[in-house]
Protein backbone atom coordinates (compact mmCIF):
# COMPACT_ATOMS: atom_id res chain seq x y z
CA UNK A 1 0.00 0.00 0.00
CA UNK A 2 1.30 3.15 -1.21
CA UNK A 3 2.32 6.16 1.60
CA UNK A 4 -0.35 8.86 2.32
CA UNK A 5 0.87 12.10 3.15
CA UNK A 6 -1.55 13.51 5.73
CA UNK A 7 -2.36 16.98 5.00
CA UNK A 8 -2.15 18.95 8.42
CA UNK A 9 -5.30 20.40 9.57
CA UNK A 10 -6.64 23.88 8.31
CA UNK A 11 -6.22 26.58 10.64
CA UNK A 12 -9.59 28.03 11.26
CA UNK A 13 -9.28 31.98 11.25
CA UNK A 14 -10.91 33.66 14.20
CA UNK A 15 -13.79 35.59 13.75
CA UNK A 16 -13.14 39.05 13.51
CA UNK A 17 -15.37 41.94 14.78
CA UNK A 18 -15.00 45.89 14.99
CA UNK A 19 -16.81 48.49 16.58
CA UNK A 20 -17.90 51.52 16.40
CA UNK A 21 -19.41 54.62 18.42
CA UNK A 22 -18.20 57.36 20.46
CA UNK A 23 -18.58 60.94 21.05
CA UNK A 24 -20.12 60.26 24.80
CA UNK A 25 -20.18 57.09 27.58
CA UNK A 26 -23.56 55.90 26.49
CA UNK A 27 -22.43 55.47 22.71
CA UNK A 28 -19.69 53.50 24.34
CA UNK A 29 -21.16 50.92 27.37
CA UNK A 30 -22.80 48.76 24.96
CA UNK A 31 -19.87 48.16 23.00
CA UNK A 32 -18.11 47.28 26.33
CA UNK A 33 -21.16 45.24 27.34
CA UNK A 34 -20.31 43.18 24.14
CA UNK A 35 -16.98 42.65 24.22
CA UNK A 36 -15.69 40.33 26.53
CA UNK A 37 -18.04 38.29 25.95
CA UNK A 38 -16.62 37.80 22.42
CA UNK A 39 -13.81 37.78 23.18
CA UNK A 40 -14.04 34.68 25.50
CA UNK A 41 -15.88 32.65 22.58
CA UNK A 42 -12.33 33.70 20.47
CA UNK A 43 -13.39 36.07 18.32
CA UNK A 44 -10.63 38.98 17.36
CA UNK A 45 -11.84 42.69 18.31
CA UNK A 46 -11.00 45.45 16.41
CA UNK A 47 -12.41 49.12 17.35
CA UNK A 48 -12.77 52.59 15.15
CA UNK A 49 -12.96 55.78 16.89
CA UNK A 50 -12.14 59.14 17.28
CA UNK A 51 -8.17 60.09 17.91
CA UNK A 52 -8.90 61.70 21.08
CA UNK A 53 -12.49 61.04 22.06
CA UNK A 54 -14.16 59.30 25.40
CA UNK A 55 -14.51 55.80 23.52
CA UNK A 56 -10.52 55.75 23.61
CA UNK A 57 -10.44 56.36 26.97
CA UNK A 58 -12.79 53.75 27.73
CA UNK A 59 -11.63 50.88 25.37
CA UNK A 60 -8.16 51.45 26.24
CA UNK A 61 -9.40 50.07 29.63
CA UNK A 62 -9.78 46.53 28.18
CA UNK A 63 -7.39 43.83 27.44
CA UNK A 64 -7.29 42.40 23.67
CA UNK A 65 -8.69 45.41 21.80
CA UNK A 66 -6.70 46.98 18.68
CA UNK A 67 -7.99 50.83 18.91
CA UNK A 68 -7.47 52.84 15.21
CA UNK A 69 -7.94 56.52 15.39
CA UNK A 70 -9.83 58.21 12.54
CA UNK A 71 -11.01 61.66 11.85
CA UNK A 72 -14.07 62.29 12.09
CA UNK A 73 -16.34 65.70 12.56
CA UNK A 74 -19.74 66.74 14.76
CA UNK A 75 -23.31 66.53 14.23
CA UNK A 76 -24.24 70.02 15.94
CA UNK A 77 -27.48 71.07 15.71
CA UNK A 78 -26.49 74.69 16.47
CA UNK A 79 -24.78 77.24 14.08
CA UNK A 80 -21.28 77.33 14.77
CA UNK A 81 -17.78 78.06 12.07
CA UNK A 82 -16.37 74.37 12.97
CA UNK A 83 -19.54 73.17 10.86
CA UNK A 84 -17.62 74.45 7.70
CA UNK A 85 -14.63 72.34 8.29
CA UNK A 86 -16.65 69.28 9.99
CA UNK A 87 -18.16 67.81 6.22
CA UNK A 88 -14.02 67.83 4.92
CA UNK A 89 -13.35 65.72 8.45
CA UNK A 90 -15.93 63.32 7.90
CA UNK A 91 -14.80 62.91 4.15
CA UNK A 92 -11.50 62.44 5.21
CA UNK A 93 -12.67 59.76 8.08
CA UNK A 94 -14.76 58.05 5.45
CA UNK A 95 -11.39 57.52 3.46
CA UNK A 96 -9.37 56.57 6.67
CA UNK A 97 -12.02 54.10 7.79
CA UNK A 98 -12.46 52.05 4.49
CA UNK A 99 -8.38 51.57 4.02
CA UNK A 100 -8.40 50.35 7.53
CA UNK A 101 -11.39 47.79 7.12
CA UNK A 102 -10.19 47.25 3.98
CA UNK A 103 -6.35 46.22 5.49
CA UNK A 104 -8.36 44.71 9.07
CA UNK A 105 -10.83 42.63 6.89
CA UNK A 106 -13.59 42.20 9.73
CA UNK A 107 -16.59 39.82 9.57
CA UNK A 108 -18.95 42.30 10.50
CA UNK A 109 -18.99 45.96 12.15
CA UNK A 110 -21.55 46.56 15.44
CA UNK A 111 -22.19 50.27 15.62
CA UNK A 112 -23.61 51.84 18.50
CA UNK A 113 -23.64 55.43 17.20
CA UNK A 114 -22.64 58.82 17.85
CA UNK A 115 -20.97 60.90 14.98
CA UNK A 116 -17.54 58.76 15.08
CA UNK A 117 -19.44 56.11 13.57
CA UNK A 118 -20.92 57.45 10.48
CA UNK A 119 -17.51 57.34 8.42
CA UNK A 120 -17.00 54.02 9.62
CA UNK A 121 -20.32 52.64 8.87
CA UNK A 122 -19.55 54.05 5.52
CA UNK A 123 -16.43 52.72 5.27
CA UNK A 124 -17.51 49.06 6.27
CA UNK A 125 -20.09 49.21 3.63
CA UNK A 126 -18.28 50.30 0.37
CA UNK A 127 -15.68 47.06 1.89
CA UNK A 128 -19.03 44.99 1.66
CA UNK A 129 -18.71 44.21 5.15
CA UNK A 130 -22.16 43.49 7.60
CA UNK A 131 -23.21 46.22 9.49
CA UNK A 132 -25.15 46.35 12.36
CA UNK A 133 -26.66 49.36 14.38
CA UNK A 134 -27.84 49.28 17.90
CA UNK A 135 -30.36 52.40 18.45
CA UNK A 136 -31.08 52.83 22.60
CA UNK A 137 -33.28 55.73 22.54
CA UNK A 138 -36.64 55.63 21.94
CA UNK A 139 -36.03 57.60 18.50
CA UNK A 140 -32.85 57.21 16.31
CA UNK A 141 -30.48 59.89 16.40
CA UNK A 142 -29.25 61.74 13.68
CA UNK A 143 -25.85 59.35 13.66
CA UNK A 144 -27.91 56.08 13.31
CA UNK A 145 -30.33 57.84 11.26
CA UNK A 146 -27.64 58.69 8.40
CA UNK A 147 -26.23 55.58 8.56
CA UNK A 148 -28.90 53.07 8.79
CA UNK A 149 -29.41 52.84 4.97
CA UNK A 150 -25.97 51.17 4.92
CA UNK A 151 -27.13 48.55 7.84
CA UNK A 152 -28.14 45.04 7.43
CA UNK A 153 -30.04 45.52 11.03
CA UNK A 154 -30.68 48.07 13.40
CA UNK A 155 -30.80 46.79 17.20
CA UNK A 156 -33.68 48.88 19.05
CA UNK A 157 -34.15 48.96 23.26
CA UNK A 158 -37.51 50.19 22.64
CA UNK A 159 -40.26 48.61 20.67
CA UNK A 160 -41.87 51.19 19.18
CA UNK A 161 -38.69 52.63 18.19
CA UNK A 162 -39.69 49.69 15.28
CA UNK A 163 -41.65 52.77 13.55
CA UNK A 164 -39.36 54.95 13.08
CA UNK A 165 -37.00 52.55 11.09
CA UNK A 166 -38.18 51.96 7.34
CA UNK A 167 -38.06 48.50 5.79
CA UNK A 168 -37.88 45.06 7.99
CA UNK A 169 -34.20 46.12 9.31
CA UNK A 170 -35.33 46.78 13.01
CA UNK A 171 -34.75 43.98 15.51
CA UNK A 172 -36.31 44.23 19.44
CA UNK A 173 -33.43 43.33 21.74
CA UNK A 174 -33.92 44.83 24.36
CA UNK A 175 -31.77 46.79 26.64
CA UNK A 176 -27.92 46.09 26.91
CA UNK A 177 -27.01 45.94 30.58
CA UNK A 178 -23.06 45.34 31.79
CA UNK A 179 -22.78 42.33 33.69
CA UNK A 180 -20.19 43.96 36.09
CA UNK A 181 -22.88 45.90 37.68
CA UNK A 182 -25.34 43.37 38.75
CA UNK A 183 -22.09 42.03 41.55
CA UNK A 184 -21.19 45.18 43.32
CA UNK A 185 -21.14 45.14 47.43
CA UNK A 186 -23.27 47.92 48.95
CA UNK A 187 -20.46 47.12 51.91
CA UNK A 188 -17.78 48.02 49.86
CA UNK A 189 -19.19 50.93 48.44
CA UNK A 190 -20.22 52.14 51.80
CA UNK A 191 -16.52 51.79 52.84
CA UNK A 192 -14.89 53.01 49.52
CA UNK A 193 -16.74 56.69 50.18
CA UNK A 194 -16.12 56.05 53.75
CA UNK A 195 -19.90 56.29 54.40
CA UNK A 196 -21.91 55.92 57.56
CA UNK A 197 -23.92 52.70 57.25
CA UNK A 198 -27.68 52.90 57.43
CA UNK A 199 -27.88 56.46 56.22
CA UNK A 200 -29.59 56.83 52.89
CA UNK A 201 -27.42 57.50 49.60
CA UNK A 202 -27.62 59.81 46.92
CA UNK A 203 -26.24 59.25 43.52
CA UNK A 204 -25.91 61.94 40.84
CA UNK A 205 -24.84 61.13 37.42
CA UNK A 206 -25.04 64.30 34.61
CA UNK A 207 -23.58 61.88 31.99
CA UNK A 208 -20.13 61.16 30.95
CA UNK A 209 -19.79 64.51 30.03
CA UNK A 210 -21.00 66.55 33.24
CA UNK A 211 -24.39 68.52 34.11
CA UNK A 212 -23.01 71.97 35.09
CA UNK A 213 -26.61 73.01 35.95
CA UNK A 214 -27.04 69.46 37.68
CA UNK A 215 -24.24 70.12 39.42
CA UNK A 216 -24.32 73.68 40.08
CA UNK A 217 -28.02 73.06 41.85
CA UNK A 218 -26.46 70.24 43.88
CA UNK A 219 -23.54 72.15 45.36
CA UNK A 220 -26.28 74.94 46.03
CA UNK A 221 -28.10 72.62 48.22
CA UNK A 222 -25.47 70.29 49.61
CA UNK A 223 -25.76 71.67 52.90
CA UNK A 224 -29.64 70.66 52.95
CA UNK A 225 -29.25 67.23 50.77
CA UNK A 226 -26.45 65.73 53.27
CA UNK A 227 -28.73 66.60 56.37
CA UNK A 228 -30.98 63.26 54.39
CA UNK A 229 -28.87 61.92 52.34
CA UNK A 230 -25.10 60.42 51.72
CA UNK A 231 -23.66 61.77 48.37
CA UNK A 232 -22.06 60.50 45.68
CA UNK A 233 -21.49 63.12 42.83
CA UNK A 234 -20.48 61.87 39.79
CA UNK A 235 -19.82 65.58 38.13
CA UNK A 236 -17.85 65.13 34.73
CA UNK A 237 -14.38 65.59 33.42
CA UNK A 238 -12.74 68.77 34.92
CA UNK A 239 -15.83 69.64 36.93
CA UNK A 240 -14.64 69.24 40.75
CA UNK A 241 -15.26 71.98 43.23
CA UNK A 242 -12.56 72.08 45.28
CA UNK A 243 -14.95 74.23 47.80
CA UNK A 244 -16.84 71.53 48.50
CA UNK A 245 -13.98 69.08 49.22
CA UNK A 246 -14.34 67.65 53.23
CA UNK A 247 -17.85 68.37 53.31
CA UNK A 248 -19.36 65.40 55.40
CA UNK A 249 -21.15 63.13 53.81
CA UNK A 250 -20.37 64.34 50.21
CA UNK A 251 -17.62 62.53 47.59
CA UNK A 252 -17.37 63.90 44.04
CA UNK A 253 -15.35 62.28 41.09
CA UNK A 254 -15.38 63.18 37.99
CA UNK A 255 -15.80 59.64 36.60
CA UNK A 256 -16.03 56.14 38.08
CA UNK A 257 -14.72 53.10 36.31
CA UNK A 258 -13.75 49.78 38.50
CA UNK A 259 -15.73 51.18 41.68
CA UNK A 260 -19.09 51.53 40.06
CA UNK A 261 -20.80 48.24 40.40
CA UNK A 262 -19.94 48.82 44.17
CA UNK A 263 -21.35 52.32 44.45
CA UNK A 264 -24.19 51.35 43.05
CA UNK A 265 -25.43 48.93 44.96
CA UNK A 266 -25.22 51.33 48.13
CA UNK A 267 -27.59 53.51 46.25
CA UNK A 268 -30.87 54.19 47.31
CA UNK A 269 -31.34 56.84 45.14
CA UNK A 270 -30.48 58.44 41.97
CA UNK A 271 -30.50 61.70 40.17
CA UNK A 272 -29.54 61.59 36.24
CA UNK A 273 -29.87 63.05 32.68
CA UNK A 274 -31.96 60.52 30.90
CA UNK A 275 -29.60 58.38 28.37
CA UNK A 276 -31.50 55.31 27.72
CA UNK A 277 -28.26 53.02 28.55
CA UNK A 278 -28.48 54.32 31.89
CA UNK A 279 -31.66 54.61 33.04
CA UNK A 280 -32.14 50.76 31.64
CA UNK A 281 -29.35 49.55 34.36
CA UNK A 282 -31.06 52.25 37.13
CA UNK A 283 -34.25 49.81 36.30
CA UNK A 284 -32.47 46.27 36.32
CA UNK A 285 -30.76 47.67 39.53
CA UNK A 286 -34.30 48.36 40.99
CA UNK A 287 -32.80 52.15 41.62
CA UNK A 288 -35.78 54.89 42.06
CA UNK A 289 -34.57 57.78 40.00
CA UNK A 290 -35.05 61.17 39.46
CA UNK A 291 -34.58 62.35 35.85
CA UNK A 292 -33.47 65.64 34.44
CA UNK A 293 -33.41 65.18 30.82
CA UNK A 294 -31.81 67.05 28.37
CA UNK A 295 -33.65 69.98 27.29
CA UNK A 296 -34.54 70.46 23.50
CA UNK A 297 -32.99 73.35 23.11
CA UNK A 298 -29.37 71.09 23.88
CA UNK A 299 -30.75 67.98 22.40
CA UNK A 300 -32.66 66.31 19.34
CA UNK A 301 -35.22 65.66 22.71
CA UNK A 302 -34.76 61.64 23.30
CA UNK A 303 -33.98 62.24 26.56
CA UNK A 304 -37.66 64.02 27.16
CA UNK A 305 -39.16 60.58 25.52
CA UNK A 306 -36.70 57.94 27.04
CA UNK A 307 -37.97 60.24 30.59
CA UNK A 308 -41.78 59.98 29.88
CA UNK A 309 -41.79 56.47 29.00
CA UNK A 310 -39.96 55.30 32.22
CA UNK A 311 -42.73 58.08 34.14
CA UNK A 312 -45.46 56.40 32.84
CA UNK A 313 -44.62 53.16 33.91
CA UNK A 314 -44.10 54.44 37.87
CA UNK A 315 -40.03 54.22 37.57
CA UNK A 316 -38.83 57.44 38.13
CA UNK A 317 -40.04 61.14 38.73
CA UNK A 318 -39.79 63.34 36.17
CA UNK A 319 -38.35 67.06 36.38
CA UNK A 320 -37.84 69.11 33.35
CA UNK A 321 -34.97 71.33 32.42
CA UNK A 322 -36.73 73.98 32.22
CA UNK A 323 -38.54 73.43 36.18
CA UNK A 324 -35.00 73.83 37.82
CA UNK A 325 -35.68 75.71 40.27
CA UNK A 326 -34.30 74.80 44.50
CA UNK A 327 -37.27 74.30 45.67
CA UNK A 328 -39.11 72.46 43.07
CA UNK A 329 -35.69 70.28 42.96
CA UNK A 330 -35.78 69.39 46.70
CA UNK A 331 -39.85 69.01 46.77
CA UNK A 332 -39.39 66.52 43.81
CA UNK A 333 -36.57 64.80 45.54
CA UNK A 334 -38.31 64.34 48.23
CA UNK A 335 -41.66 63.05 46.49
CA UNK A 336 -39.29 60.38 44.81
CA UNK A 337 -37.83 59.10 48.57
CA UNK A 338 -41.76 58.90 50.27
CA UNK A 339 -42.48 56.82 47.19
CA UNK A 340 -39.00 54.76 46.70
CA UNK A 341 -40.48 51.58 48.32
CA UNK A 342 -43.61 51.62 45.56
CA UNK A 343 -41.45 52.38 42.83
CA UNK A 344 -38.92 49.73 43.63
CA UNK A 345 -41.73 46.89 43.78
CA UNK A 346 -42.39 48.29 40.16
CA UNK A 347 -38.95 47.97 39.00
CA UNK A 348 -39.03 44.31 40.40
CA UNK A 349 -42.30 43.45 38.40
CA UNK A 350 -40.15 44.63 34.72
CA UNK A 351 -38.91 41.52 33.00
CA UNK A 352 -35.47 41.23 32.66
CA UNK A 353 -34.17 40.54 28.96
CA UNK A 354 -31.26 38.77 27.99
CA UNK A 355 -30.29 41.23 25.44
CA UNK A 356 -26.71 40.40 25.23
CA UNK A 357 -27.24 36.86 24.07
CA UNK A 358 -29.82 38.18 21.47
CA UNK A 359 -27.06 40.90 20.24
CA UNK A 360 -24.29 37.93 20.16
CA UNK A 361 -26.56 35.47 18.51
CA UNK A 362 -27.02 38.68 15.68
CA UNK A 363 -23.63 39.23 15.27
CA UNK A 364 -22.60 35.39 14.93
CA UNK A 365 -25.52 35.15 12.05
CA UNK A 366 -24.05 38.27 10.09
CA UNK A 367 -20.52 37.23 10.56
CA UNK A 368 -21.63 33.71 8.89
CA UNK A 369 -23.62 35.31 5.93
CA UNK A 370 -20.57 37.59 5.21
CA UNK A 371 -18.39 34.03 5.25
CA UNK A 372 -20.95 32.91 2.22
CA UNK A 373 -21.21 36.61 0.54
CA UNK A 374 -17.21 35.74 0.20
Amino acid sequence: MPNQTLSPPRETKPRHILFTGGGSAGHVTVNTALIPTLLERGWKVSYIGSKNGIEKQLVSRLTGVDYYGISTGKLRRYIDLENVKDPFRVVKGVFQAYRLIRGLKPDVLFSKGGFVSVPVVIGAWLNRVPVIIHESDLTPGLANRIAGPFAKRICITFAETAKHIKGDKAVHVGPIIRNELRNGSAWKGIKWCKFTPGKPVLLIMGGSLGSQRINETIRRNVAELTRAYQIIHICGKGELDASCEGIPGYRQYEYIHDELADALACTDLVISRAGSNSIFEFLALCKPMLLIPLSKEASRGDQILNAESFRQSGYCEVLQEEELTDEVFLSRLARLYGNRDAIKDRMRQHGQEDAVSRLIALIMEQGESADAVL
